[in-house]
């Protein structure tokens, strides 16, 4: 599995998306500005979104995007399935890098099966929601904690 920009910034664009559920939609052109992700780019990421029912658009002057479900419902691996070219999902092994036959199986593909089994498997236990709640916040400045209590030692 490649995760390539696409990916990248449907996850922006649907993070964004979270943290404004139960408000009005969002234009695309604001999540453009906001994300700093091209519009027209956007467009095609969304058209595929809304085809897998991830999205839900509304037409008019305060139309905009909204969640097609809950972000509880909606995880990371979803957000890249459905944007991601099966093209783009090739391994290492199965690319330009190998020069295995297709009648042979590189040696090291049943590493880059299990590895992209892993990956899909810690992003199908990531959804929307949990995803916003864990966005990092700005670090405090150097030698004041950042919550009452905390220290700024690397360990803790």
């Amino acid at each position: 599995m490649l995760i390539s920009g696409k990916g990248r910034y449907a996850i922006t664009a649907m993070m964004n998306l979270a943290m404004h559920t139960g408000k009005n939609p969002l234009s695309l052109a604001d999540i453009s500005q906001t994300q700093g992700i091209s519009l027209s780019y956007l467009e095609q990421i969304f058209a595929r979104l809304r085809k897998e029912g991830l999205v839900q658009g509304t037409r008019g002057r305060r139309g905009g995007y909204r969640l097609g479900r809950s972000p509880q419902l909606i995880s990371l691996a979803d957000i890249i399935r459905a944007v991601e070219d099966k093209a783009e999902e090739a391994t290492p092994a199965e690319g330009e890098f190998f020069a295995a036959s297709n009648e042979t199986q590189a040696p090291t593909q049943p590493y880059w099966e299990q590895l992209n089994r892993q990956l899909y498997d810690f992003l199908e236990g990531i959804d929307l929601a949990q995803s916003i709640t864990r966005l990092p916040t700005a670090p405090a400045p150097r030698g004041i904690p950042a919550q009452p209590g905390a220290t700024t030692s690397p360990t803790n």
